[in-house]
């Protein structure tokens, strides 16, 4: 089904695309107005943009219901400067609390629970539950449009990056899971970081993978292997070849219950090959697809 969203509503247009560009980060972002009154709400229109210099950028958008601002956005222009605190799971609840609409004046984190914590070089808060906060000056606002639903970029230079002792190891490297980020998705929906849902899929960096059209042809056409099989067979820096001293008991049997039958083989092969590469064993998996020649 095409949706021609020129012919959507505002609320339309944003239920679909909050469900299908997703999941999104959470800017739970900590803000002062010219009194030095304290604000706090989490925005999911949010990423980063660049490491040199270090950009983020977060969208207060303009309320779809009536076209109103947020605190957040009157905030930054008064003072330039946030704190982006990144939400774990542990605290999503009370996060989810201070996005309600409070009156101006009403200070988030008091109503959610949240500890105020002194930033360094800014003046905003920071949440002190949070596992990673980013303290950021403002370089721009550039607003996307004026009705409502309309983003309004809160361009940020990060100045100093905290991240809570117990997520760094003695090389102050980060195990992605330990972070146990939450991220917004549409409607009600959020998800989880966790060691249970993560995976790793190697990146390709100086070296090029040799491509699904260099692959053998009974492979890029096999009915067992699917686009990610291809796709991991794929990435490899040259072709494979096949080692003499791989020894694999489970194709052996392979061969020898199918021999008389070579497509039945073939697809057993392709099945075994395809339950290794969902394993990661990528090199062994070669070794499997090579015995079919």
């Amino acid at each position: 089904m095409i949706f021609d969203l020129a012919g959507l509503k505002a609320s339309e247009r944003q239920y679909y695309l909050q469900h299908v560009v997703a999941p999104r980060p959470i800017a739970f972002a900590s803000t002062i107005d010219a009194e030095g009154n304290a604000n706090l709400s989490p925005f999911s229109f949010f990423n980063l943009f660049s490491a040199q210099p270090p950009i983020v950028i977060f969208s207060p958008a303009r309320r779809v219901r009536d076209n109103t601002v947020k605190h957040t956005l009157e905030n930054v222009f008064a003072v330039p400067e946030v704190v982006i605190n990144l939400v774990s799971y542990n605290m999503v609840q009370q996060a989810s609390l201070a996005s309600c609409d409070y009156p101006k004046g009403t200070d988030e984190f008091v109503k959610a629970g949240f500890t105020k914590e002194a930033a360094s070089q800014v003046r905003p808060p920071m949440v002190k539950e949070s596992p990673a906060k980013l303290e950021c000056k403002v370089l721009e606002v550039k607003s996307l449009g004026e009705s409502g639903g309309a983003g309004q970029l809160v361009i940020c230079e990060v100045l100093a990056l905290h991240i809570d002792d117990r997520l760094l190891d003695a090389d102050n490297k980060i195990n992605q899971a330990d972070l146990d980020l939450v991220a917004r998705l549409g409607g009600d929906w959020y998800c989880r970081t966790t060691p249970e849902s993560l995976f790793k899929v190697p990146k390709p960096n100086t070296q090029l993978g040799i491509g699904i059209d260099s692959l053998p042809a009974s492979v890029r056409g096999s009915r067992h292997l699917r686009g990610n099989h291809l796709g991991a067979l794929a990435n490899v820096h040259e072709h494979p070849v096949m080692q003499p001293a791989f020894d694999d008991p489970h194709l052996k049997q392979i061969v020898q219950y199918y021999s008389l039958n070579p497509d039945d083989m073939e697809k057993e092969v392709h099945l075994y090959a395809a339950k290794l590469l969902d394993e990661g064993r990528v090199e062994e998996a070669w070794q499997v697809l090579l015995t079919m020649g």
